[in-house]
């Protein structure tokens, strides 16, 4: 397929049309964009000029050679609620991933990314199949402290992990992980969700990164029990609930200090053995019948966490090499209005003490 026609696709993707959609913006027949796209037929300059108009995309975006990646094996299953998102908007998604790769590779060409932590690799089978047990190898492996993670975000890019916020379109996709070889692993999270939900999709995303060489039919709800223990280890959030009513108050009460949902702590107090399974249910049906499952209370949401390394690479382009937003969106072949939004050009500082583990290679 040629390159020209595989940029086309993503661009056209990107934007969320299909193909004859986009055939009709760029007033050419449906067979002829799959052609071009197929790599059948070479794309003429007239063809690349209502391209760039209707995708309001530079010319230079549809020259790039860069390899164009579906949705690999390891990814694919990860996809949430797969069957409720129609083709489209996984397309779309799918080209939003290799774009954000495709600028990370370009932003990594002038850096040295030296994370402070190893990122450990525990493969399911070897460790007995038990993600509890591999979320506390976890802990234990970065000297995580007893009880709630205060950022888990600035723990995994710590580890040389990329993350992102995304509104995914409107998307219902809570979360997805892209690895590819020779790039560090890029998780984006939907920015739709409350903080709560972004931290335990971050966990689960993790466990796929940890456990996952390969897909398999248990990976999901390996990957839901590792972000459970993660963030809730059952000795750690045990002490909480002992001589306690476990209801709903409590519940709201602990929300905030763990970080997590309340549904995430009814989780974890039937794990450490604080609520049979028919105390369970009937929290449960106060949740249905407060409406709790569908939407946890608003004033007990909390501010979500910052990824910072993505934000750092800009800056230490923006401010160390000093590139103008003109430079950086000709370097990423993008318009400097779609730059300055995805990576908001106005950086916020280093204010969380959070050290910096980006050099400017020499």
């Amino acid at each position: 397929m040629g390159t020209t026609g595989n940029m086309l696709r993503l661009a056209r993707q990107l934007r969320g049309l299909q193909q004859g959609e986009a055939a009709a913006g760029l007033g050419v027949p449906p067979v002829e964009l799959s052609r071009v796209e197929t790599g059948l037929k070479e794309p003429t300059e007239a063809l690349l000029e209502s391209a760039s108009k209707l995708f309001t995309l530079p010319a230079a975006f549809f020259k790039q050679t860069d390899t164009v990646y579906g949705a690999p094996v390891s990814v694919h299953p990860m996809w949430r609620k797969k069957t409720d998102v129609p083709a489209p908007e996984v397309h779309r998604i799918i080209a939003e991933l290799n774009i954000r790769i495709m600028h990370l590779r370009r932003l990594l060409d002038a850096t040295d990314l030296d994370p402070v932590r190893k990122l450990p690799r525990f493969d399911s089978d070897s460790y007995g199949n038990d993600p509890a047990a591999i979320a506390d190898l976890v802990r234990r492996f970065w000297q995580v402290p007893e009880g709630p993670i205060e950022d888990l975000t600035a723990l995994v890019e710590d580890a040389g992990i990329i993350v992102a916020h995304s509104d995914f379109g409107g998307s219902s996709i809570s979360g997805v992980t892209f690895s590819i070889a020779g790039m560090p692993p890029l998780v984006v999270l939907n920015s739709s969700q409350p903080a709560d939900r972004m931290r335990f999709t971050l966990a689960h995303e993790l466990g796929h990164i940890v456990m996952h060489k390969f897909p398999t039919p248990e990976m999901e709800d390996e990957a839901n029990q590792f972000a459970s223990n993660l963030l809730l280890p059952t000795e750690d959030v045990k002490p909480y609930f002992v001589g306690r009513k476990v209801d709903l108050p409590l519940l709201a009460a602990l929300k905030p200090e763990w970080r997590v949902s309340m549904a995430s702590l009814v989780f974890a107090a039937k794990r450490a053995g604080a609520l049979n399974e028919g105390q369970a249910q009937y929290i449960w049906k106060q949740f249905n019948i407060h409406k709790i499952k569908l939407r946890e209370p608003p004033e007990l949401d909390f501010t979500p966490e910052t990824p910072r390394t993505i934000s750092e690479l800009v800056s230490l382009h923006m401010q160390d090499l000093n590139y103008s937003l003109y430079d950086l969106s000709a370097m990423l072949s993008m318009h400097q209005n779609e730059i300055a939004l995805t990576y908001s050009i106005d950086l916020p500082g280093d204010d969380k003490g959070r050290p910096k583990h980006l050099r400017v290679i020499q």
